[in-house]
């Protein structure tokens, strides 16, 4: 039996999917498969969703455990990663990120994919280090953060691994907005309130057209050539 690292709790019309592996919440095979298990289930029981982490820890990223292996273990975690951030552009159903810490490398590629994100103040990280350890990003994660980031960020962002404070990201496009109450008790509130502001079916037609062309960057080259994290 696998180890619980997603909780799900359906209050009233939003969904919360709280990450928590009691460490640095690294994206592993288990907490992949989990993540998207539910996903699924949310989308038949909910009107949207939030994405939280533990305390100090949205998401650090993909399992460098799995990733200094290289070869076809790392090439299957990334598959597998980029399925879920690929349901997440294309999940018909509203989605929230409560950042309740750290984001980095996949953890910041989270935020790219949601459509409102609240964080949490604090001597956090939140960036793409991924050319710092040693990785090129794919092309898809140019194209996520190409939409998201704010242009006088993106080279910083992208090509030097510049990593942002909680306040910074704001300003950079990795965050909407900071709480300085509860930040997945806010998150839970403006989903459950844009929900209810937006038509179902709409929403996610507009979805698929607004990430249309950047789904068909997941289909473009993006091999790492060999490249492992050091």
């Amino acid at each position: 039996m696998r180890k619980p690292l997603v909780n799900l709790q359906i209050t009233e019309d939003v969904a919360l999917l709280t990450f928590d592996d009691g460490k640095a919440n690294a994206l592993g095979f288990d907490a992949i498969e989990q993540l998207i298990d539910a996903l699924d289930e949310a989308e038949e029981n909910a009107s949207a969703v939030v994405m939280a982490g533990r305390t100090g820890f949205f998401c650090a990223g993909f399992d460098l455990g799995v990733m200094r292996k290289g070869g076809e273990a790392m090439a299957e975690l990334l598959d597998r990663g980029t399925e879920l951030l690929k349901r997440l552009l294309s999940f018909p159903l509203l989605t929230v990120a409560a950042c309740t810490g750290h984001a980095i490398a996949g953890g910041a590629l989270l935020l790219l994919a949601v459509d409102d994100r609240i964080g949490t103040p604090g001597q956090f990280r939140i960036g793409l280090n991924e050319v710092a350890i040693g990785l090129p990003l794919p092309a898809f994660a140019i194209e996520m953060a190409r939409l998201r980031l704010n242009r006088r960020h993106l080279v910083a962002a992208c090509n030097t691994s510049r990593m942002f404070s909680p306040f910074d990201a704001v300003e950079a496009g990795f965050l909407d907005r900071l709480s300085y109450e509860n930040t997945i008790e806010e998150a839970c509130t403006a989903a459950s309130e844009l929900a209810k502001s937006l038509d179902r079916d709409a929403f996610a037609a507009t979805r698929i057209r607004t990430h249309g062309s950047l789904l068909a960057s997941f289909d473009c080259e993006s091999d790492l050539g060999g490249f492992t994290p050091k």
